[in-house]
Parts: C-alpha cells; structure tokens; sequence
C-alpha cells in the first residue's frame, strides 16, 4: 500500500511538473524576478502559481462542480480581469529601471506579494480546470469517494512536481544573473515587458473567437 500511495504521489509530482514547466507569463515573471532581485524571489514567485495549480488540480480531482462551473461559467471576465492585470505588469516591467547595485536581500512584504499577484494571475485562467480533468480523468481519479486518498495524493504531488519546476528555473536563471549589465537588464526589461503584453493581447483575441 505505501509503495502504491508513493506512485501516485510520484505520478502527481510528473503531471505538475509538465503542467509548469511550458514557458507561459508566468515563466517570463520569474526569469525576470530572478535575474532582478534573485533566486529566492524567483522562487517564491514560482510557488504562486504551484499553489494555484494544486487549488484548480484539487477542484479537478475532488469533483467540486459549483466551484468549477463557476470559473467556467464567469470565464469572460475572469479571462479579461487576467488580460488586464498582464497589461498593468507588462507596462511596468518594460519602464522598470534595472538595479545598479546587487540586489540586498529581498523584504519578507515583497515576497507576500510576489506570492499573493502570482497566486492571483495564476487563477485568472479557469480552463486549466479543463486541462486537470481531462488528464485526471485519464488516470482514473476524477471525483471518485473510493479514489479520495489517490487523489489527494496525486494533487500534492502537483504542487510538489511545479515547485520543483520553479526551484530548478530559478537557480538555472541565477547562475547567470551575475552576466547581466544594467543595459542588459534594460532589455531584458523591455523584452519580458514585451512578452507579457504579447500573452494579455492572445488572451484577449482568444475570447472573440
């Protein structure tokens, strides 16, 4: 039994970490926050979007309809709240100034909130409900009583598999953080800026199709 309950947990840790690991907005912010103010932020950056992830892999898993109709059904605004908030970060990072001195460790208040926006952002895209039913459903735990203890499990090992993911992005980026000049970094700035206006102007275009 316990050698089954660690399969499942290591075959929840393999879907979070395909679920993260594709580049998104999520991906540019914590490459930029890392080359920016370091490691550490990247990463708590990153365990935003992991504890969303496990928020709609556990609405997916323990079948909470009303929860999911919900999301689904305020899709619009929801989707349109997301593309806004993508602007407003777009915009400042590509007018962000770099730091011309090396980052001082970063304030525990910075860190809520880089935990908090990126929670926030995170859960502005509902349809992942769709993406975790369909891959749970394709394991066999989708919202079954009997599959109670497979599923918590399974969407532990979600969060689990995208932190990894974040931890690994973040110490990856910072290794080369020390490579990046301030003009470096302005362009980094502009490009991550750039990105982030790019995914907010295709979330938009998504919804009038």
């Amino acid at each position: 039994m316990a050698m089954a309950n660690l399969l499942f947990l290591l075959r929840g840790i393999i879907l979070g970490l395909s679920i993260a690991a594709p580049v998104g907005p999520i991906g540019v912010l914590c490459i930029r926050r890392t080359l920016a103010d370091g490691r550490l932020a990247g990463f708590v950056l990153g365990l935003g979007a992991a504890t969303a992830d496990m928020c709609y892999g556990a609405v997916a898993a323990f079948g909470l309809t009303v929860i999911s109709s919900l999301l689904l059904g305020e899709r619009l605004w929801v989707h349109l709240i997301g593309a806004a908030f993508l602007c407003v970060l777009g915009v400042r990072t590509m007018l962000a100034c770099p730091a011309t001195e090396p980052a001082a460790l970063v304030a525990r208040r910075s860190l809520i909130a880089l935990y908090v926006s990126t929670f926030a952002l995170t859960l502005t895209n509902p349809t992942t409900i769709l993406s975790f039913i369909a891959i749970f459903a394709g394991v066999g735990i989708v919202g079954t009583h009997s599959s109670a203890l497979v599923a918590g499990l399974t969407v532990l090992g979600v969060f689990c598999g995208s932190a990894l993911w974040w931890f690994i992005l973040s110490g990856l980026v910072s290794l080369l953080r020390a490579k990046f000049t301030p003009r470096a970094m302005r362009w980094v700035n502009r490009l991550s800026g750039t990105i982030l206006l790019g995914f907010a102007l295709y979330a938009v275009l998504t919804l009038a199709n």
